[in-house]
């Protein structure tokens, strides 16, 4: 079966591999989409430390069941439309312990930290397998980076009525506008791009601030008459928009964490006591986002093609990665056809 690894720097390759079976208590999945991430661009550009040498990249996966082995639920049969939870938990760690699986101190995520879905068939415990019913195997591929948005308004404790920053909206930022949206909040996007600010405020962003154009600072405070946002969420990962989180929050403000600096952040920490400020990290999903994100699919307005930048073959994914480097703003999500 064919395989897309990433063996060095900027290097991507097509292999082949044996063909899994699946074994008591796994399932066998027969890939159709597969997603690259943010931490795939990363790990082809060289600055993901956390990724295994020579790794399968992708976990954003819509697929059919190929096979069942003994020993799995009656509920799931060979033809469904699935999705997959890409992360471990190891059930003893303080974050294990304290029910939060999806922090687990010692996780290995699907593409990062062992090999992951970019192939055309792939074996997991049924455990991790996720029914989609009423959606397509391309947008079921959507279901775990929106998933993480939608688990970082959760972290925010964002209600109807909050007022709530967004920066980035890719697709993990434009599920935080979602769920945000869902629970009756304000929502402010923050973007560069005009194409995605467009489409955050569709899915029912009130406004949007580009903040290569605009003064960031200045037109929260004119939307939130000058006591700043209740809860922000940084869905970038860069030190200009982690500082500016702090700059805009409220006093007594919320600000949920999700992307990953790739140096260092200074921060004035006086405002962190001055504001008392709730700082809190985002990472990764629960099932009940995966649901969440799964509801919504079923009822959305919006195409969601609108969310597929590039679908490329396994022999022409580079091209894909490529683009993506050349111009990380103009794309929302890039998928691998594996049919």
């Amino acid at each position: 079966m064919k395989a897309i690894q990433i063996p060095g720097l900027q290097q991507m390759a097509v292999v082949d591999l044996p063909k899994p079976e699946a074994k008591a208590g796994e399932v066998l999945l027969k890939m159709e989409y597969v997603g690259f991430c943010g931490s795939d661009l990363n790990t082809f550009l060289g600055r993901n430390t956390m990724a295994k040498d020579n790794v399968i990249p992708g976990h954003e996966i819509g697929a059919v069941i190929e096979a069942v082995g003994e020993g799995c639920p009656d509920t799931l049969k060979p033809g469904m439309v699935v999705t997959v939870n890409p992360y471990t938990n190891c059930g003893h760690c303080a974050s294990c312990r304290n029910g939060r699986f999806n922090a687990c101190q010692h996780n290995e995520t699907l593409g990062v930290q062992r090999d992951g879905a970019m192939r055309e068939y792939m074996a997991l415990p049924w455990q991790k397998i996720i029914p989609v019913k009423g959606t397509t195997t391309r947008d079921a591929a959507l279901i775990e980076p929106m998933s993480v948005g939608f688990h970082a308004v959760d972290r925010g404790q964002v209600t109807d009525i909050d007022t709530v920053v967004v920066f980035g909206c890719g697709m993990v930022g434009l599920g935080a506008v979602v769920r945000a949206v869902q629970r009756g909040a304000t929502v402010i996007a923050v973007d560069l791009s005009a194409e995605k600010l467009q489409i955050a405020k569709e899915l029912g962003a009130k406004y949007g601030i580009n903040s290569k154009e605009e003064n960031l600072l200045e037109k929260v405070m004119e939307y939130t008459d000058g006591y700043g946002a209740d809860c922000v969420i940084e869905a970038v990962g860069s030190p200009v928009t982690y500082t500016g989180a702090i700059d805009i929050v409220c006093f007594t403000g919320r600000v949920v964490c999700i992307g990953y600096a790739k140096s260092g952040v200074e921060f004035q920490t006086k405002y962190f006591v001055q504001k008392e400020l709730d700082i809190r990290g985002s990472r990764n999903a629960n099932p009940s986002d995966f649901r969440a994100v799964q509801k919504y699919l079923e009822t959305a307005k919006i195409p969601m093609d609108r969310f597929v930048s590039g679908v490329y073959t396994p022999e022409t994914a580079k091209e894909g990665m490529e683009k993506w480097a050349e111009a990380p703003a103009q794309v929302f999500r890039i998928l691998v056809d594996f049919r």
